[in-house]
């Protein structure tokens, strides 16, 4: 057998050893992922999420698809995992979540999250100041509870007037009656993850479908309602003027 000679082997072994080199050196960096793009346009073959949940994120309640503008991004981003992972059965949302990479539903909760709520927070707080009567069951489970059930008032975790509270409590002022009831019962029937200590399937499963539907349809129409107060007030104020 030919031996090399020796300049020609040390010039094979480096080439070699660059080759190694380079081959070990990362690639171009990939762009992080545009939430906004993604709301707008879709990716991986999901639906650009504005077709349901509005050009602003500001829901379309006729249809049932809720608001996700100003809600929490760790929140989004969770309930996109939980919807991918099978965990939160939504048969609307499943294949969509599915498509996104996790990278993806980062991007598209921070997205929503950076958006302006549609709510006025102020006006629904106030409205946790005005009388219920016990006669009004959805205002009454909202804001007092029903304590002979342990069934605490909804507004302890989500906040005065359902404006939500952290990551862990969303806003429901303003969300479909539809969509609020049927995560109720999806609690009811373990379709979603239980959640923080597990307060909510043990609160769904001690409501009744009537007052499931009553303290639906009452923060659904809170921010009507919070309009309709401060409207009043401001008419008060100016007849004392």
């Amino acid at each position: 057998m030919a031996l090399l000679p020796f300049s020609t082997v040390r010039w094979a072994g480096a080439l070699a050893l660059g080759a190694g080199v380079l081959g070990a050196l990362p690639g171009p960096a990939q762009a992080a992922p545009d939430g906004r793009q993604i709301s707008t346009q879709g990716a991986n073959g999901a639906p650009a999420c504005m077709t349901c949940h509005g050009a602003n994120g500001e829901g379309n309640p006729a249809a049932g698809f809720p608001h996700l503008a100003g809600m929490g991004a760790a929140y989004l981003a969770e309930q996109l995992e939980a919807m991918a992972n099978g965990s939160r059965v939504s048969p609307v949302m499943a294949a969509t979540a599915k498509a996104l990479d996790p990278a993806q539903r980062q991007a598209v909760a921070a997205y929503y999250a950076g958006l302006p709520s549609p709510l006025n927070i102020d006006r629904l707080a106030a409205t946790a100041r005005h009388p219920v009567k016990p006669d009004d069951t959805g205002a009454w489970l909202a804001t007092r509870g029903a304590w002979d059930k342990n069934v605490p008032a909804c507004n302890q975790c989500h906040g005065p007037g359902g404006i939500g509270v952290g990551a862990n409590f969303p806003s429901l002022a303003g969300q479909p009656a539809a969509y609020i009831a049927g995560q109720l019962r999806a609690w009811r029937q373990g379709q979603r993850p239980p959640g923080p200590l597990g307060l909510m399937p043990a609160v769904a499963t001690r409501l009744t479908d009537a007052e499931i539907d009553a303290v639906s349809a009452y923060y659904a129409g809170l921010p009507k309602a919070a309009d309709l107060l401060a409207a009043q007030a401001n008419t008060a104020a100016g007849a004392k003027q």
